[in-house]
């Protein structure tokens, strides 16, 4: 078991950046036309979100692992769904 400590959000937050960075990209390409790019960058926002999630746990913080498994979330959600609507403009 791991030693308490004070949590640590920053993973999260790193991560939330990452989605609105993706969605500031697509929002200059037209939002509801998608964006591939935006849709990597918010998907990417996962990897420093697992990272709080890891260390969510090893600190033993509900409230670390909360934010950071609703991080990872968004960001493949987002991520998703951006690309997804490129898609669909590009075959429409």
């Amino acid at each position: 078991m791991g030693t308490p400590v004070p949590d640590s959000k920053t993973p999260a937050l790193i991560a939330f950046a990452l989605v609105v960075g993706g969605l500031l990209i697509a929002a200059m390409q037209g939002l509801t036309h998608g964006s591939i790019g935006g849709g990597i960058v918010a998907a990417l926002g996962a990897a420093p979100a697992c990272f709080g999630m890891w260390k969510g746990i090893q600190q033993e913080t509900q409230g670390t692992l909360a934010i950071s498994v609703g991080a990872v979330l968004v960001s493949l959600g987002v991520g998703a769904v951006l690309i997804i609507l490129r898609l669909v403009h590009w075959v429409a």
